[in-house]
């Protein structure tokens, strides 16, 4: 297991402090645990079914749209 340094504010340390109290574990326990939570949220999003082949239907070539719409800038 690695380690790191992470900075906290006083009102997070008493709010974390209160909760390991409660639940018996101890404050890097409950900061393992939200962060697992946390990047188990994010690995698990599904990506919208409707996002693919959004353009399918459309009677452009990609390529010159972009061009077109840098020429903007």
């Amino acid at each position: 297991m690695k380690r790191t340094l992470v900075g906290f504010s006083d009102q997070d340390i008493r709010a974390l402090d209160a909760l390991s109290d409660i639940k018996r574990v101890s404050r890097a326990e409950l900061i393992r645990q939200a962060v697992s939570q946390y990047l188990e949220m994010f690995s698990t999003a599904e990506v919208p079914e409707d996002a693919f082949g959004a353009w399918k239907a459309r009677k452009i070539d990609a390529l010159a749209y972009q061009e077109r719409l840098r020429e903007e800038w």
